[in-house]
């Protein structure tokens, strides 16, 4: 940690979430939004790029009407620009694995206790990727 308290790469996402912040006030369609996703997508270690490759896919196809924006320097998808889910790969916070998360905009509430963030690993299965596609599904509503 730093004199602020936050890590070198905290630091990073601020950065960049005022820069897309700044972006969006400019405006842009949401074909130079998804580029912008797609370009930081690319920009990713292999391991990382191939899962967030494949889930915006499996976003994209299973929510169309969520648009995808960067978000902290990550893809995110929103609805009416909050955003629903986002991917946060694993080099961004040096973590052991990458994540799938979901905001409060997203309609996943079950009960008292649902969860709102998943642990993503190489290798999706077929069985993951749907459960993945029904999550999504849920939460754009």
């Amino acid at each position: 940690m730093g004199e602020t308290g936050f890590t070198a790469e905290e630091r990073t996402a601020m950065k960049e979430r005022a820069r897309e912040t700044r972006g969006a006030r400019r405006g842009g369609g949401k074909a130079d939004a998804e580029k912008e996703v797609l370009a930081k997508i690319a920009e990713m270690e292999d391991g990382d790029r191939a899962l967030a490759e494949r889930v915006h896919a499996l976003v994209t196809a299973a929510a169309p009407q969520l648009a995808p924006k960067l978000w902290y320097g990550m893809p995110a998808y929103a609805r009416d620009g909050k955003v629903i889910c986002f991917f946060q790969c694993s080099g961004k916070f040096k973590a052991r694995y990458s994540t799938l998360g979901f905001n409060d905009a997203a309609r996943l509430d079950d009960g008292a206790l649902w969860p709102t963030a998943f642990a993503l690993t190489a290798d999706l299965t077929a069985a993951d990727e749907e459960f993945i596609s029904q999550l999504v599904r849920r939460a754009a509503g």
